[in-house]
């Protein structure tokens, strides 16, 4: 998987935006449909990449994962409309892609 490759890049220690650049390049080169910073319903909230309509790619550099990034991850998946997420965090030593389904609130 590509997050993988990307860690073992730049390391654990970069920034969100450098762990951005690079998926973004590799989407390109791949030449997987995405957009990167995808607005979200008119609050304001804003996705790091939705994949082909389909997937939203969220990720972290940070300590560990909270709760909050679930809510924040879940919040992004009801306002797209989209089924799956997956949520990556690059300061963990080992990279655990997390996968998040869309929660049917009716």
């Amino acid at each position: 998987m590509l997050v993988f490759y990307i860690q073992h890049e730049l390391g654990p220690w970069a920034k969100e935006k450098q762990y951005c650049d690079v998926i973004e390049r590799k989407l390109r080169e791949n030449n997987i449909p995405f957009v990167r910073e995808f607005p979200l319903g008119s609050r304001g909230n804003i996705t790091d990449f939705m994949v082909d309509n389909k997937i939203i790619l969220e990720l972290k550099a940070k300590r560990i994962i909270l709760r909050d990034d679930y809510v924040q991850t879940q919040r992004y998946l009801q306002q797209a409309q989209v089924k799956l997420a997956i949520l990556v965090n690059f300061r963990s030593k080992f990279i655990k892609p997390i996968r998040v389904v869309k929660i049917d609130l009716e």
